[in-house]
Formats: structure tokens, C-alpha cells, sequence
């Protein structure tokens, strides 16, 4: 999980940096310590990045490639999609005649990032909501599970908002042949 300035994985505290601290230095002292060799890292947004980010935390040590690329997949969620850089960038733009700026961001550019990273080939979605709905996550990921659509699955929210950033991840997988996964195991298991 990455909340303001910490993340954690499993309950464990990785990173903190000071509470005051802006989000872009919260993001590059995340990347120095998880990757630091990504330089795509650096022409992304910030929900780009903390997407990356935190899928990275979570496959560090124990990473999907086991599967055939196209059973993976990568299922995620959250409240404002890229409102956040998007009023950011009308901003930059208010006071010329013609944009002509590109922005890096939306939805699918968060799934497209990880899935390049990670080799993930498999179902995508990126759901917009009010808030984490563990029992709608829990559902839909079952139901690829039930119809053989995926044999793993990353799954969570990834939110900025202005100062307010989180991430919830998850990995998803059959546990001895049997997919051991519910709104319950969404609140606790695999996080980060």
C-alpha cells in the first residue's frame, strides 16, 4: 500500500520520507530505491508513476512471469481516472493560443506501463468508482478466473489527487489449484 508518504508491503513499512515532502520527491525516492533503471519512469505523470511504482514493490521478489503472458492480467481502479494531471496540464496551457503540449497520462497509460514492464499481455481494465470496492474487484476477477480469461492477476486502486495520492495492489493466483480470493482477502492479503 502507498499512502501519503509511506509504503508498505505486507504490513511492513519500506519507504517514509517527511510528511512535507512534495509527491514527485516521494516518487523518485521510491524509484531510487526500488528500481532506479526505468527511464520511461521519468516522462510519466504522476498517476503513471505511482501506478508503476507500486506494481513494482508488489513483483519485486515474487514476479508473475511464471505464467504465459497472455493469462496475466492486470485489473485496476480508481475515483478521479487523470483528473488530477489533466488540470494540471489545462494550467499550462491557458494562456497560449494553441496546446501544444502532449500529456503523458489516462487510464490506460497506467496499465500500459506495467504491462510493458512486466510483460503482462493478458485481460486489462481500469474502472472508475468512488471509492475501492473490494466486493466489485473481487467479483470481476473471479469471474476471468472462472471463465479461464487469466491465471494471475494484478489487481488495486491507484489514486492521485492533488496532494492526496494511494495505492492498493494486489497479486491474484491459484493457491494449490484453487483460486483462494475474496472481498475479504482484498483487504488484507498481497497488499502493498
Amino acid at each position: 500500500m502507498v499512502r501519503n508518504n509511506r509504503i508498505y508491503r505486507d504490513g511492513v513499512l519500506l519507504l517514509e520520507t517527511p510528511q512535507e515532502q512534495e509527491l514527485t520527491d516521494f516518487l523518485r525516492a521510491g524509484y531510487d530505491q526500488v528500481s532506479g533503471q526505468y527511464p520511461k519512469f521519468h516522462k510519466m505523470d504522476p498517476l503513471s508513476k505511482l501506478g508503476w511504482l507500486a506494481a513494482e514493490v508488489l513483483l519485486k521478489d515474487a514476479p508473475l512471469n511464471s505464467y504465459p503472458p497472455e493469462s496475466v492480467g492486470l485489473i485496476l481502479a480508481n475515483k478521479s481516472a487523470s483528473l488530477d494531471t489533466d488540470l494540471r496540464y489545462f494550467d499550462t496551457v491557458k494562456d497560449i493560443a494553441s496546446p501544444a503540449l502532449f500529456v503523458y497520462t489516462l487510464s490506460n497509460i497506467v496499465m500500459g506501463e506495467i504491462s510493458i514492464r512486466h510483460g503482462f499481455k493478458g485481460e486489462n481494465a481500469f474502472f472508475t468508482a468512488d471509492a475501492f470496492d473490494p466486493g466489485f474487484m473481487a467479483g470481476y476477477i473471479s469471474q476471468l478466473f472462472l471463465e479461464n480469461a487469466v491465471s494471475a492477476c494484478l489487481c488495486g486502486w491507484v489514486e492521485v489527487m492533488g496532494p492526496v495520492y494511494e495505492v492498493i495492489m494486489y497479486k491474484v493466483e491459484r493457491s494449490g489449484g484453487e483460486l483462494v480470493f475474496n472481498a475479504d482477502n482484498l483487504q488484507k492479503a498481497g497488499s502493498i
